[in-house]
């Protein structure tokens, strides 16, 4: 009868354990699919005024590619892809004040685009997002 428990609790062991070591594996898997869907929404959306390497338009539109800003204020960065923004920003010690207009994204494809460029350009820059954390985000 022992033996048995043994037996039982070594497999319930081996299964958490290897569960935990799943784990990573699955939100690097989803990282790589929501970064291959934010490209394309970043090709479709962004690309016109945060170029395609991520260095932004001259003294019009901020860089992505190792910008402080993005590093340092993610919630402010989301609501700015979810909602739009106005006003002076700061990035990398330049002011920028130009208009980014709402571009009508669900909150999964925020949450996308959010880790294609926190991901891209040698940004390595935030964790993974998933649509529930940006659903959270209010203006």
């Amino acid at each position: 009868m022992r033996l048995k428990y043994t037996i039982v609790i070594g497999a319930m062991f081996l299964g958490l354990n290897m569960n935990c070591q799943n784990t990573p594996k699955k939100v690097s898997a989803n990282l790589a699919e929501s970064m291959e869907e934010g490209k394309l929404i970043y090709n479709d959306f962004c690309i016109s005024c945060h170029m395609a390497d991520g260095e932004g338009a001259g003294a019009i539109f901020p860089p992505l590619a190792n910008s402080d800003y993005l590093k340092n204020k993610q919630i402010e960065s989301i609501k700015a892809v979810k909602y739009g923004m106005s006003g002076e920003i700061l990035v990398n010690g330049k002011t920028y004040n130009s208009v980014m207009s709402p571009m009508g994204l669900s909150d999964q494809e925020v949450a996308d685009v959010m880790n294609y460029i926190n991901n891209s350009w040698g940004n390595d820059y935030g964790e993974f997002y998933a649509k529930s954390d940006i659903s959270k985000i209010k203006p």
